[in-house]
């Protein structure tokens, strides 16, 4: 900690990233330095920004503070909180850890890191004895992992639901609202800033993975790591799938499921089918929203901006104030908590429901070899509906849950009947209580 600035110490700040996010972190500490310096009890300074490029330019940073190396500016010894907002795993990881052996607090967006190499991070963090705070990771703006960590550790958490991409939820929207295809939809979410030009991180789950990841290990007191969560994207959502749910009277949506059961977790991503009347259906765009079902509290809903530069720094400028008060106090956060130790169930044993759609013959004794497929799978269905079209007919079925391995044993044997001339589509539905 450096000398007093007048009656208020100085918390000198190291920030690792000059990005969407670390632009707005810089510029948000210097724009709010008096509040920021009362509510933290101490002023915020920053002491450096490491960048990759030093010839990029960054209207509105000070180029004084610019350097190329990070390392020597993340164990500089008068720093005393590091800020890292690079992404990545590499050279994230070596940087975090390095900080943390010479004694800094270290706060940080990274998702992917936390979900890949979390365990060893936390375990570096308690050796050292330094704070180590992440609430930007996951839903941008949202305070979510606080709540689960500190507010919601008295309770019991059964489940976590919730939308936390914010590019393919403006993809399914936008196929939604305007009937648009994949696409097109994915063309207009890059054209508005809201897609990366290869967006495959976030179109096919790997983003949205890594979050679940970080919610269940917080929720179940439980390790987890994204190669546990079953992923799957939106690229095979077509226009069909979307109007196949509107005549339902449901939406689509790329939802992250985290569930606790007697024998264990079961963490998952992938698009699902949801009531129009269910909260989850109205958020729209680029936002976010999570619920959260506790044993006493019941069910917590967090909403609002989970991505972008601005929202995402308020987050990150959350942290800074907490490990400043701790640093002022010669406390520490608390730890992430893994005493649970539940195995990770696979998906084949997770509880699921499934809309399926078949093209089939318009003749009669059609249903019959249909139904038989699911008994013999021991798979209940709960709705039939058919529509035709000349000879042809779209034979849509809702089952009641059952395992996701023996839904999709179902659905390959459907592929085989020679009743069916195709499985249309298949997709889970989520959102609504089975009657059964």
């Amino acid at each position: 900690m450096s000398a007093p600035a007048g009656n208020r110490p100085v918390l000198r700040v190291a920030l690792l990233g000059c990005g969407v996010v670390g632009s707005q972190v810089a510029r948000l500490l210097a724009e709010q330095s008096a509040d920021l310096t009362v509510r933290a009890g101490a002023r915020l300074e920053l002491a450096g920004i490491a960048v990759r490029r030093l010839s990029h330019p960054r209207p509105g940073i000070n180029p004084s503070l610019l350097t190329a190396d990070a390392m020597t500016l993340a164990t500089r010894p008068d720093v005393d909180i590091v800020v890292e907002v690079i992404g990545g795993i590499e050279p994230a990881r070596s940087l975090l850890l390095a900080a943390m052996k010479t004694g800094k607090s270290v706060v940080t967006a990274n998702k992917a890191l936390l979900a890949e190499q979390g365990e060893e991070i936390h375990a570096a963090s308690r050796a050292c004895g330094a704070d180590l705070y992440y609430e930007a990771s996951v839903a941008g703006a949202i305070p979510l992992l606080r709540p689960l960590r500190e507010s919601l550790a008295g309770d019991t958490v059964h489940r976590v639901l919730g939308i936390v991409n914010g590019t393919t939820n403006f993809i399914l929207d936008r196929m939604d609202t305007s009937g648009a295809d994949f696409a097109e939809s994915l063309e207009e979410a890059q054209a508005l800033g809201y897609a990366e030009p290869d967006p495959t991180a976030d179109v096919e789950g790997f983003d949205a993975a890594a979050k679940a990841a970080i919610l269940a290990g917080l929720a179940f007191h439980t390790r987890v790591t994204a190669a546990d969560v079953h992923r799957e994207g939106i690229t095979e959502v077509t226009a069909a799938d979307i109007a196949s749910a509107r005549v339902l009277g449901r939406t689509v949506k790329l939802l992250a499921i985290c569930e606790r059961f007697d024998g264990g977790v079961a963490v998952r991503v992938h698009p699902a089918m949801i009531p129009r009347s269910h909260p989850l259906a109205a958020v729209g765009g680029a936002y976010n929203a999570v619920f959260v079902e506790a044993r006493s509290a019941g069910r917590l809903m967090f909403y609002g901006a989970g991505a972008g530069g601005t929202p995402t720094a308020s987050a990150v400028l959350g942290d800074i104030v907490a490990v400043a008060r701790n640093r002022l106090a010669g406390t520490r956060g608390p730890e992430l908590s893994t005493y649970a130790e539940l195995p990770v169930l696979p998906m084949g044993d997770t509880l699921t429901r499934y809309h399926v759609s078949l093209d089939v013959a318009d003749r009669p004794g059609v249903l019959a070899p249909v139904a038989e497929a699911f008994a013999r799978h021991d798979v209940s269905i709960q709705a039939v509906r058919q529509t035709s079209r000349g000879d042809q007919a779209l034979l849509i079925i809702v089952t009641h849950e059952a395992r996701d391995a023996a839904l999709a044993a179902t659905v390959s044997e459907l592929r085989a009947l020679p009743v069916v001339r195709a499985v249309a589509s298949v997709m889970r539905v989520e959102g609504e209580e089975d009657p059964s």
